[in-house]
């Protein structure tokens, strides 16, 4: 446990946390939406800190980001807890274990450790994943900052939905982050996910200005965020605020959660979407889940080449040369070795 970070005192014994876009006003000994930060005694406390539900050895290709140190190991941790309640969340044995049952569940770990281990295991990076690593914040900064110290990179997997407070202040240490982008429209974010859109939009150009190397999901689910127009929407949103360069992975949806009524998406559906982000002027779209899918490879944006073949997660060549097309010469943005 340690004293959260961004909140403040109100009147009585109540804070208003403002580490989240939710801006949760808090009474004493309530918890926020996230269900790990605690209002004790005036003082909001991180319930979560050092407390590490997961810790694994991941392909930077799983977060995923593939324009950032492509077929590198990411030493990958979460705590519990999440701020969106998504229906289709792929982690909510964890993600939602406060928020439905109270529970804080995890083993104790040190920044120290989390570095150290990740430096052991060959990884070049930090992932902060797998659950929402806003809301274990402070764990996150500590270990963020020592491991940038020791020459790692630090990389979010994030819902976007952290205050413009939240990124500046990790943002000397955070080197990549890939932030859903559930859907282009508010009904859905409401709905589905107990959340707003307008604060992720925000989010996602406020990294964008940072230099933050950033990267885009978006999950179709059929009949739910899969329209046209908002997919034509979604893509334009993306080259206007955050740049043509910047990746977007549409990626497939399988039935989980409280979603078990929905049909796996199909991959024309995805294929489609993925022509959607071309037309619009992306230049590097990704379909995601269709292992061996062609849409998995990376181009070269001016002549065409084949820079990344990719199956899944692996990657199987990779003939980017000092950032350019070996063909053409061409920049390809992103971090390169």
């Amino acid at each position: 446990m340690k004293e959260a970070v961004l909140y403040e005192k109100k009147k009585g014994n109540e804070v208003r946390c403002n580490l989240c876009n939710h801006h949760c006003t808090i009474s004493e000994s309530k918890r926020g939406i996230c269900g790990v930060r605690e209002n004790r005694d005036g003082v909001l406390m991180s319930l979560t800190y050092g407390k590490l539900i997961a810790g694994h050895v991941d392909p930077i290709e799983k977060k995923p980001l593939f324009h950032f140190h492509p077929g590198s190991l990411s030493y990958s941790i979460a705590s519990v807890g999440c701020n969106f309640r998504c229906l289709f969340c792929q982690n909510a044995d964890i993600s939602q274990m406060p928020a439905e049952s109270g529970v804080i569940s995890g083993e104790s770990h040190s920044p120290e450790a989390v570095v150290e281990a990740a430096l052991e295991a060959g990884c070049k990076t930090i992932a902060y994943t797998y659950t929402e690593p806003t809301v274990f914040f402070e764990f996150a900064y500590d270990t963020a900052k020592l491991a940038t110290e020791k020459g790692l990179k630090n990389v979010f997997v994030s819902n976007g939905y952290m205050t413009v407070d939240a990124v500046d202040r990790i943002s000397p240490y955070l080197h990549a982050a890939n932030i859903d982008l559930k859907a282009f429209d508010d009904k859905f974010y409401k709905k589905i996910c107990g959340a707003r859109i307008a604060p992720v939009l925000e989010t996602l150009k406020h990294i964008k200005a940072k230099g933050i190397h950033l990267e885009v999901t978006t999950l179709l689910i059929p009949g739910l965020n899969d329209d046209e127009r908002l997919l034509k929407e979604l893509a334009a949103f993306i080259v206007d605020s955050l740049g043509r360069e910047t990746p977007w992975h549409v990626s497939r949806f399988h039935p989980t959660f409280k979603l078990l009524d929905r049909p796996s998406t199909s991959p024309d559906l995805i294929r489609r979407a993925r022509a959607i982000g071309m037309d619009a002027g992306l230049l590097y779209v990704y379909t995601g889940n269709l292992p061996g899918d062609a849409g998995e490879n990376t181009l070269c944006h001016n002549c065409g080449t084949t820079l990344i073949e990719r199956f899944g997660f692996e990657v199987s060549q990779n003939r980017i040369f000092k950032g350019n097309c070996p063909e053409c010469g061409v920049h390809v943005p992103g971090v390169w070795e």
